[in-house]
């Protein structure tokens, strides 16, 4: 699975904008993380089209810079402790989470996309058990 890093001017209407551009090519954003960081704004998205996603970001105005990067998702129980669980085994073998967000919910499970920093995304694959 791929994340899409956006870096757009933060400022109103940027996440509007960059989400009408999507929606207007037909793209659906799976799953979302949005924050402001040194006067940016940062979006990380999953969606079921990353290449039409990525051309149709080009052409967004308040727009900076567009990355993708894989990303691995994690199916836990859906009970306390268990990101815990896994982010220990992650953090004990030195691994180094650029991002980590819910991608769906269940009531007996949930999924989690996790972005290791991109050297040590084989690591995390073997400490996971993925793949």
């Amino acid at each position: 699975m791929k994340e899409i890093t956006i870096i757009a001017s933060n400022e109103v209407g940027s996440l509007a904008a960059v989400a009408e551009a999507l929606g207007a090519v037909g793209v659906n954003i799976e799953a979302i993380s949005a924050y402001g960081r040194d006067g940016d704004a940062v979006f990380r998205i999953i969606t079921n089209d990353y290449a039409t996603a990525l051309k149709s970001l080009s052409r967004v105005p308040t727009v900076k810079k567009v990355s993708e990067a894989d990303v691995l998702v994690v199916k836990l129980i859906n009970r306390p402790g268990e990101l815990g669980k896994i982010t220990r085994k992650l953090a004990n073998k030195g691994v180094n989470l650029e991002s980590l967000y819910i991608v769906s919910r269940k009531q007996d499970f949930t999924e989690v996309a996790i972005k290791p920093e991109a050297n040590q995304i084989s690591l995390a694959r073997e400490v996971l058990g993925i793949k």
